[in-house]
């Protein structure tokens, strides 16, 4: 975000039973990539659920959103089940306008289906021709 600090994002992993749960705090952009990821890493074969809870993002840009849908598709090929939970006002803005709906993020509820939303945007991308994901998104 332009002419302010921007607020490091952070993770918390913990693990109950089958489900690993990443805990995101800050803001979801591009730089939040390594953080993501060294979470993601610490997935096991013992898990079957990953839950994303975005309760503590204050802010999420087109490439938040881009490295949240990448982690779904990551997630997916290793077998697991995505739950992404706690959005925020501001993060269910963007995803509403992104997919098109009406009512800035009025449809989109605490628990939003992320898979949907990532079928939603593939979807948009082939009818209108779009190489992926970043050519749908618009840069705000």
């Amino acid at each position: 975000m332009e002419g302010r600090e921007p607020v490091l994002t952070t993770t918390e992993v913990q693990r109950c039973g089958s489900t690993f749960l990443i805990g995101v705090s800050g803001e979801l952009d591009a730089a939040a990539a390594p953080v993501l990821q060294q979470a993601l890493d610490q997935v096991t074969v013992q898990e079957r659920v990953l839950m994303i809870d975005v309760h503590g993002v204050v802010f999420m840009d087109s490439a938040g959103l881009l490295l949240l849908l990448d982690l779904h598709r990551r997630a997916e090929c290793l077998g697991l089940r995505v739950l992404v939970v706690g959005w925020q006002p501001q993060p269910q803005r963007l995803m509403a306008q992104v997919a098109g709906m009406p009512g800035g993020g009025s449809s989109t509820g605490d628990r939003f289906a992320l898979a949907g939303f990532r079928r939603l945007i593939e979807e948009r991308a082939r009818r209108e021709s779009f190489a992926d994901f970043g050519d749908v998104l618009p840069h705000l």
